[in-house]
């Protein structure tokens, strides 16, 4: 059973830090900043890609640095993204970072992780999750193919609208679920294929 519970992050307000400056880092890097390319990162790695330094190179916010990861790379960190290809090295950063009580996603290694990267359907504003609890991230990869796909293109005029309703209904919180519960209800039966 998957008992993950799903959070999306605000990581423009966070500092993270990535260690490691390979093929996984950058795909690490990548994932961040899709999501989020106002992010804080610090990279640390002996060897940095020139993908990765083509890719930081007009962000500001983003500071590679060129040596070995150090403990004092935690410092001033909310989350960190370890992306070595040093086993030993990932489990001692792991273990340093919880003991600063940091949230930690080692690549490839789900058991020394606080939390997975998604794969990720954006439609507009309308962003959703998906996980396998790290079992197969390709399957859910094939999956976010298949809604992207099945997701209507106009979902952001919808939920434009549907803002607006809700900015526009009076009443207390209790009111305004029943009444965008009763509007969405009826959009999705009008959206349902038929029988």
């Amino acid at each position: 059973m998957n008992t993950l519970f799903p959070v999306f992050l605000k990581l423009e307000k966070l500092h993270s830090l990535v260690v490691g400056g390979g093929y996984v880092a950058h795909e690490k890097l990548t994932a961040i900043l899709a999501n989020a390319p106002e992010s804080a990162i610090t990279l640390v790695a002996p060897e940095i890609r020139a993908d990765i330094l083509e890719l930081i190179h007009s962000k500001p916010q983003i500071r590679a640095v060129k040596r070995a990861f150090q403990p004092e790379d935690l410092d001033g960190k909310d989350l960190v993204f370890v992306a070595t290809n040093v086993p030993g090295l990932n489990r001692e950063i792991k273990g340093m970072a919880s003991e600063r009580h940091l949230l930690v996603n080692v690549a490839d290694t789900p058991d020394l992780c606080d939390f997975y990267l998604s794969s990720i359907v954006r439609k507009g504003n309308l962003k959703l999750a998906i996980s396998t609890n790290g079992l197969s991230p390709t399957l859910a990869k094939r999956l976010r193919e298949v809604l992207t796909d099945a997701l209507p293109d106009n979902l952001e005029t919808a939920m434009q609208q549907l803002n607006a309703v809700r900015e526009y209904l009076k009443g207390d919180f209790a009111q305004k679920v029943e009444e965008l519960n009763a509007i969405t209800e009826n959009l999705v039966k009008k959206n349902a294929p038929k029988e």
